[in-house]
């Protein structure tokens, strides 16, 4: 029994690594060729007992087009 811990330990360490490594050139932009003038941002979440998140926007490569989507509807011109 005094065996149990440490090899559970080392079992959990293990996967951890092999999940890092698997996940290492995930990158949160998506390169979409068919739209050049924006980005697909994406975010994952997991939360390790099955559930999780993913959710994906499309931004505007230019700065100010992406400035102003923050801009309040009823301050633009």
């Amino acid at each position: 029994m005094d065996w149990l811990i440490p090899t559970l330990a080392i079992a959990i360490i293990a996967m951890a690594a092999v999940l890092a490594w698997h996940r290492r050139d995930g990158s949160p932009i998506e390169q979409d060729d068919t739209d050049p003038d924006h980005h697909t941002l994406r975010s994952d979440y997991q939360s390790g007992m099955g559930g999780g998140n993913v959710s994906t926007w499309k931004v505007p490569k230019d700065p100010q087009a992406y400035a102003k989507l923050f801009v309040p509807s009823d301050k633009k011109k």
